[in-house]
């Protein structure tokens, strides 16, 4: 690893001299930050998927952020590569097309037996209760809850943009690319936007968006620091996007619809 000066000098040889080797450097340099930024976005891989190959995804975003990345302006390189490594790996899984239509379906029915159990319940329901009213085992309802926890994720990714699913961008990426008044103008009232959706979540939804997003801890982390199970944390994670979702992008729009 490189030391500060070590790494700015590296920056130079590349930006100003075109020197390969410090490209090289520099990719090496933030290696870290695909694993990290693969790690938060996924918590496993989608069916047909490896670890591999979403790291390949993240590994083309690093090295697009060295490459368009610019020095002289006031953002931090981390903060920058993070959000192309992110749309990459976004982009990947949408064009994967990683959930069908008869898992929609299945996510859908989720939905459905969520909103049945809750209002005759009074509260969430478990696990056990919630598999026995989808008729499946328990194991198979906690890995529909990892699947619906991706579905929200990506679909949100995508409206927090402008509401194009077919964006390869991403929120920071159009954030860090703002340079005339209006787009400033615009990243000030995205990001006013995201805090007023957050402050409108319950406690426990906000603090699972803050460890999740911001601390990086992944689903069964925080379980253990809130002292849940991982599926109720996945729960409580896919009602705080849905909410999201609905404030940010002005309709409950199913984040599970797609036209494939």
């Amino acid at each position: 690893m490189m030391d500060a000066f070590q790494t700015q000098e590296a920056w130079k040889r590349f930006k100003v001299y075109g020197e390969p080797s410090a490209r090289e450097q520099l990719i090496r340099q933030y290696a870290h930050l695909v694993k990290l930024t693969v790690a938060r976005i996924v918590p496993y891989p989608p069916n047909g998927m490896e670890w591999e190959d979403l790291y390949s995804y993240g590994v083309m975003g690093l090295i697009r952020a060295v490459d368009l990345y610019d020095p002289t302006r006031n953002v931090k390189f981390e903060t920058y590569a993070i959000a192309l490594i992110r749309g990459a790996v976004l982009e990947a899984l949408r064009s994967e097309d990683w959930v069908p239509r008869s898992a929609r379906d299945k996510l859908r029915q989720l939905e459905r037996v969520w909103v049945h159990l809750e209002a005759s319940l009074g509260r969430p329901p478990t696990d056990e209760e919630a598999a026995a009213a989808l008729d499946i085992p328990v194991d198979e309802y906690r890995q529909w809850l990892i699947d619906y926890a991706r579905a929200n994720t990506i679909s949100l990714e995508a409206c927090l943009i402008n509401g194009d699913e077919d964006e390869n961008n991403s929120l920071l990426e159009t954030l860090a690319h703002a340079e005339d008044p209006y787009e400033e103008l615009l990243e000030r009232e995205q990001t006013r936007a995201l805090s007023d959706a957050i402050e409108s979540l319950t406690e426990r939804e906000r603090l699972v968006i803050q460890l999740y997003y911001y601390e990086g801890l992944t689903f069964k982390e925080i379980g253990q620091v809130m002292g849940i199970s991982e599926s109720r944390v996945y729960q409580i994670h896919t009602r705080a996007l849905a909410h999201l979702r609905e404030q940010l992008c002005g309709s409950a729009a199913d984040p599970t619809a797609s036209d494939g």
